[in-house]
């Protein structure tokens, strides 16, 4: 089964297209360990006047998607980006989930 899931991050001024230049070149490992996790259909937008970045992807429920902040991978991913987005003391981003009031196919 598939679910659709969604959340905002935020970057720092200045630093739009140094996201958007790194996340261009997103690292070969890091896409297949999202893949092989179960993400799928990923997009992140970026609303330029509040420097919010929402997030959606399909996530499949067969996996456990709880294992990937594990991963090694993910972690170096996170001190690579830690110095253009607001982060937690893991360096792993500072997400807000959001609930889904509406969809259409």
């Amino acid at each position: 089964m598939k679910k659709r899931n969604a959340f905002t991050m935020k970057i720092l001024p200045g630093q739009a297209e140094e996201y958007k230049r790194r996340h261009d070149e997103i690292w070969p490992e890091l896409q297949s360990l999202l893949s092989d996790h179960g993400v799928s259909d990923y997009s992140i937008f970026l609303d330029e006047a509040t420097l919010t970045l929402f997030a959606y992807q399909i996530v499949d429920t067969d996996h456990d998607q709880d294992q990937i902040p594990h991963q090694e991978i993910v972690k170096k991913w996170w001190s690579y980006m830690a110095d253009i987005m607001e982060t937690n003391e893991d360096n792993s981003p500072k997400t807000w989930p959001l609930r889904e009031v509406f969809h259409m196919d």
